[in-house]
């Protein structure tokens, strides 16, 4: 961990991806990597699990406090644990690289977003400089709760991988967003009441640490808004015409508004129209 240039060479060849990845992909065929996905999502599940138990252990072993924790450098069994702990934590996001990768590689190129790319790079690429000088204290708070988040996130990725069958029961996609807001805020919460009690952790490691977690609170605020509360109106007018079905399987998804309409409404109102023309025909009958 002395020498940032593996972290910083990876992280460089991660955006040389994003550049060339696409255009290898322009004219050819999406890799179909449902069992790979299975297998990559539910390890990292366990890999999740793995570094939230032994940072939860090592802080109880060790008698960590929730408001105030300084950095022991000694070698201390519980301190190397928590540190071997977060060493696994900042491994686990370089791994999490791949699942730009997979999206790339199956050309979901729309999921590719700015707020991914954000999130990917820098957790990876900061993580090296709390791994380097605060590899335990203060920074087991953040890292054991946002691994217990990734369990729940990669438990949902990788039921979703598995088909239609598991995928209509995940109806709580939204809530994931919601946790990983209050985990923002807790993180800000956290680290200003260290601050008040002038915990003997680095203040340029809180500082910064706020001013992280702010532009996370803005970029998922966001996605939230545009994912979920603006398309409220649109997905409430879908509903109560009928469309239950539609939204299951998302057949109709690309339809406008003005389309789903006339499917429906032509339904209805050409049945009236074939029945006034038997009517008629019947009555021209009896005439004759």
């Amino acid at each position: 961990m002395d020498n940032p240039l593996p972290t910083l060479a990876i992280s460089t060849s991660y955006l040389l991806f994003l550049w060339l990845g696409p255009k290898y992909m322009k004219n050819r065929e999406p890799f179909q990597l449902r069992k790979t996905l299975i297998i990559y999502n539910f390890s990292m599940v366990f890999l999740n699990f793995f570094i939230f138990k032994e940072l939860f252990m090592a802080a109880r072993a060790a008698s960590y406090s929730y408001i105030c924790q300084p950095v022991d450098y000694s070698d201390d069994p519980n301190e190397v644990r928590v540190a071997g702990a977060l060493w696994w934590y900042f491994i686990s996001k370089g791994i999490e690289y791949l699942d730009t990768v997979f999206f790339i590689l199956r050309k979901k190129f729309n999921q590719v977003t700015f707020l991914h790319v954000y999130h990917h790079c820098t957790m990876f690429t900061l993580w090296w400089i709390g791994i380097k000088w605060v590899a335990g204290g203060q920074s087991f708070f953040g890292a054991h709760m946002n691994a217990m988040i990734h369990v729940l996130m990669y438990l949902y990725y990788g039921l979703a991988s598995c088909g239609p069958k598991i995928q209509k029961y995940l109806w709580w996609k939204k809530y994931l967003t919601i946790i990983q807001m209050i985990q923002f805020h807790v993180t800000i919460g956290h680290t200003a009441l260290s601050l008040y009690v002038n915990c003997d952790f680095p203040h340029w490691m809180h500082y910064s640490l706020i001013c992280y977690a702010i532009t996370f609170i803005i970029l998922f605020g966001n996605f939230y808004y545009q994912t979920y509360r603006r398309q409220q109106p649109r997905r409430d007018a879908s509903s109560s015409s009928k469309a239950g079905k539609v939204l299951s399987n998302g057949t109709l998804n690309g339809l406008s508004k003005a389309a789903n309409g006339a499917v429906v409404m032509g339904s209805k109102d050409e049945k009236p129209q074939e029945n006034s023309g038997r009517r008629k025909r019947k009555g021209r009958a009896k005439r004759d």
